[in-house]
């Protein structure tokens, strides 16, 4: 505990205080973390000493090129992938979904299927359906709103020879579930579909392996753990080949570059590199008692998981302890998994209404307290339809991370508890 609670120093925002002397709590993490001090040196060193476009004849541009192929480099080893060439970056991972969409949806025809869930963010739903106008039927998998766990028994009656992809998310942004993704796509396989990973919210909480996986892609954002605004996308090598991208036509025709057209985010994508080095830090750090779980790792791979697993770890003790809270006072429901002996099943990320209030005015009563937390839906639009809250304002999420304290939390609890009362 002390050694997170001394992280914290790396995080310039994280020391910053109100006009009545009190620290920000950053509570809306789902929605994009702080960066340490490192990130920013990165993204403002880029400027100084390597801003360029690529491929060049020229210090600078050489630089670039370097810090391109050095961030690859990180995220395949965040991801454990075989290739930094598997890597390739974009806007975020909204933008990166839409374009892999058009490209998968190059091979599809009329009458062809995609499976979807209602758990995922709309960054996980709307690209796959804009193909319907191409005669694509999209189907759904649905959750059980009483602990918000996928259907998973559901799932093969929605699979057929007919079915060409399925997407899912890793871990819900909206209720925190952590989705049995290796199941879905084990299913996924036996009918031959592809199998599309959303991890943006997955992946600041814990290890992500993709050849234990074997998915076939895999997003997410770097803003969301610790980093800059791009988006990640990491894709089987030979799938990667065979699609057509959509590209300007001097852009390189080879994965992962044809997926990259036009100029990248040079300086967010040096500080995304640096949040990675900065995870492995936290591994080196933190992760001692993690060695033999990850001992076929090695190098800054091996700290990376070891970061998670630890991360993994403390946060589940600050979200038993708000999930508890939040149950006990009057008039709350909390939405997702509460039963302590399944926080592993879920992120640190825990959404509840409380009667009378308004989901809104709890948000802002909470943000007078200099407590930054969301409400709404979160773009999770088919979470809060399911659960029957989407017309009354959707719910409130309090998103931890692993630079948040019990400190905070008890701080958080105090006005929920004086709101309720």
């Amino acid at each position: 505990m002390p050694t997170f609670s001394a992280l914290r120093s790396q995080f310039p925002a994280l020391q910053l205080y109100d006009a009545e002397g009190r620290p920000a709590v950053y509570f809306d993490g789902p929605g994009g973390t702080q960066v340490p001090q490192r990130v920013l040196d990165a993204v403002s060193d880029y400027y100084i000493k390597s801003n360029s476009n690529t491929h060049g004849a020229f210090l600078t541009s050489q630089k670039t090129d370097e810090i391109l192929h050095g961030a690859r480099e990180a995220m395949a080893d965040f991801f454990n992938a075989e290739s930094p060439q598997q890597i390739a970056f974009g806007a975020n991972m909204t933008t990166l979904t839409f374009h892999m969409s058009r490209s998968i949806g190059r091979t599809l025809q009329a009458g062809d299927e995609i499976v979807l869930t209602r758990l995922d963010h709309d960054a996980n739903v709307s690209p796959w359906l804009a193909l319907q106008e191409k005669g694509v039927k999209i189907r759904f998998l649905d959750f059980h709103p009483e602990d918000c766990t996928l259907n998973y028994e559901a799932l093969g009656d929605l699979l057929s020879a007919k079915t060409k992809l399925v997407a899912v998310g890793y871990a819900s942004n909206a209720v925190g579930t952590i989705n049995d993704v290796r199941r879905i796509i084990q299913t996924a396989q036996r009918v031959g579909a592809l199998t599309y990973i959303d991890a943006v919210h997955y992946a600041p909480h814990a290890p992500i392996d993709v050849q234990a996986l074997d998915c076939d892609f895999l997003v997410c954002s770097a803003y969301k753990f610790f980093g800059p605004h791009i988006g990640v996308l990491y894709g089987k090598t030979g799938v990667l080949e065979r699609l057509q991208a959509y590209k300007v036509r001097p852009q390189d025709e080879q994965p992962p570059y044809k997926f990259e057209t036009g100029t990248l985010n040079h300086e967010g994508i040096a500080g995304a590199a640096a949040a990675i080095d900065y995870l492995a830090e936290v591994g080196r750090m933190c992760g001692a008692e993690f060695t033999d779980e990850f001992k076929n790792f090695s190098g800054r791979s091996l700290h990376l998981k070891m970061a998670m697993a630890a991360i993994q770890k403390y946060e589940r003790h600050f979200s038993e302890k708000l999930i508890a809270g939040i149950q006990a006072l009057p008039g709350a429901k909390v939405y997702g998994i509460t039963d302590s002996s399944r926080l592993l099943e879920r992120t640190p990320t825990v959404s509840f209404r409380l009667q009378p209030h308004h989901p809104s005015a709890i948000a802002e009563r909470l943000g007078r307290e200099n407590i930054y937390v969301w409400d709404g839906n979160f773009y999770a639009l088919e979470v809060t339809q399911r659960l029957g809250v989407e017309e009354h304002g959707g719910i409130v999420r309090i998103g931890l991370v692993h630079y948040n304290t019990e400190e905070e939390v008890t701080r958080c609890l105090a006005v929920l508890q004086n709101m309720a009362s």
